[in-house]
């Protein structure tokens, strides 16, 4: 078997997810990652690390091994190494073994607490599963499309804030907590996103009143960003069931994993062999 061969059958195998044998490695991966967030999970609470270390301990390197292995498998078969490496899914997969690596170079007790955030990164584990989520791409170019909207919404936001906050300040003043006018936005924020942790509390009428206009306020704010969404992916959905179209009747409208035309009832091609063209956001208007 040449080189090129093996490069071949490896990048199936790890990137192609419609093989049986990329299936089961996707299979694997997944429940892999998946039983090492559960010993992360239990290794963080005392009565089951007091009992279990040593073996949790152990499970841990075979983890870091086995995603260690995947890590540098995808580096020798992609056929872009550093693209891949530079990509979303590869820093992931670096950051998922980085920690168990780092570890061994801060053994002293006083660097305890870093060991500890170490650990806690392991977390970025369960990211590699989004790769496996059979919409994501979906919802992806969904939150593309609605960047700019939604930019403009938090810019919005934020000029309120900052203005309600600066008022705050202004008539409530530090005898009443509010100290400064960041400590004012503090207060917008929590206040209009309905979060009110009550640590900075207005005391006169006109703060009450101002008060409860930021709160009225907030509700209205807050179903703006998910009806841009919320559009967004209806608008996205639409038009991937476009592009489904029946052999038998050549109508369009159905979903993306239908088995059967809802039109004439004729059988749809497999949805792991369909080939839906994907439609990248338009660059932003100069």
């Amino acid at each position: 078997m040449t080189q090129d061969t093996l490069k071949h059958q490896l990048y199936v195998i790890i990137f192609g997810t419609h093989t049986p044998a990329g299936k089961r490695f996707d299979l694997i991966l997944i429940v892999a990652i998946i039983s090492s967030l559960i010993v992360l999970i239990l290794d963080s609470v005392p009565a089951f690390a007091d009992q279990w270390q040593k073996e949790f301990d152990i499970l841990e390197y075979i983890f870091t091994a086995m995603f260690t292995v995947e890590y540098l498998l995808r580096l020798y078969c992609s056929p872009k190494p550093s693209a891949y490496a530079k990509s979303f899914y590869g820093v992931i997969d670096l950051l998922a073994i980085l920690p168990t690596y780092l570890a061994f170079f801060f053994p002293a007790a006083s660097f305890i607490g870093i060991i500890r955030l170490l650990r806690v990164m392991r977390i970025f584990r369960i990211l590699k599963l989004v790769r496996f989520l059979q919409d994501s791409n979906l919802l992806v170019r969904t939150l593309a499309m609605s960047q700019r909207k939604i930019l403009i919404f938090f810019s919005a936001v934020a000029i309120l804030v900052t203005i309600f906050g600066a008022l705050m300040y202004v008539i409530e003043g530090p005898e009443n907590g509010f100290t400064s006018i960041p400590r004012g936005i503090y207060w917008a924020i929590i206040t209009i996103t309905t979060v009110g942790y009550g640590d900075v509390v207005p005391q006169t009428p006109l703060g009450q009143a101002v008060a409860a206009l930021t709160m009225l306020l907030g509700y209205s704010i807050l179903a703006v960003p998910t009806g841009i969404i919320t559009a967004e992916l209806n608008q996205e959905m639409k038009a991937h069931r476009s592009l489904v179209l029946c052999p038998n009747c050549t109508k369009s409208g159905h979903e993306t994993d239908a088995l059967f035309c809802k039109h004439c009832g004729g059988e749809l091609a497999d949805p792991d062999q369909r080939v839906v063209p994907v439609k990248h956001p338009s660059p932003p208007e100069e």
